[in-house]
């Protein structure tokens, strides 16, 4: 059992029959912008049946869809009713002119916090590398191990340490 395709247009008007809309995402991502209807279960937190009270079909979605699609059977099978996935997730949803609530203040997604930071401490080490002395490449490699450490494992020191800044903590 996999998930159907379903155009924007299509997921609007199954939604006004009844359907239910779910949102994917990490709540950082949900935060920062969704789609009114949509109901927030992160992939990670979904095993096993899903109770959508009656609900005729489910429609996921993710940021694009590829979350979606790599995460399709196992979506797919937590539900008895009819399962879609929402062609282009919510990058689809707003190039077919449909509606998204955007909430204003909220941090970038973790993951793109972790790519700035990892970014700018490697050009760090490389420019203090040749500015001052050698050894600093040495920042530039500790960051790409731990990248290659986080890549790996799942675990990622920088993601966890960025999620206690100010300005990613809850509110409310």
């Amino acid at each position: 059992m996999s998930l159907k395709s379903i155009s924007p247009q299509a997921a609007r008007q199954l939604l006004e029959e009844g359907a239910v809309l779910v949102d994917i995402r990490a709540a950082d991502e949900y935060a920062r912008e969704h789609i009114a209807q949509a109901i927030h279960r992160p992939v990670d937190s979904i095993s096993g049946p899903q109770d959508f009270s009656g609900a005729r079909a489910v429609i996921y979605h993710c940021r694009a869809g590829q979350r979606t699609r790599m995460n399709a059977r196992q979506l797919a099978s937590c539900v008895s009713c009819e399962a879609y996935m929402l062609e282009g997730g919510l990058d689809g949803w707003k190039a077919a002119g449909l509606e998204v609530e955007k909430v204003p203040g909220q941090p970038l997604e973790l993951q793109r916090q972790v790519m700035i930071a990892a970014g700018s401490l490697v050009l760090l080490g490389v420019v203090l590398g040749y500015a001052l002395t050698p050894w600093l490449f040495l920042l530039s490699g500790l960051v790409g191990a731990g990248l290659i450490f986080a890549g790996v494992s799942g675990f990622c020191g920088m993601a966890r340490l960025l999620q206690l800044m100010p300005w990613n903590r809850q509110t409310g």
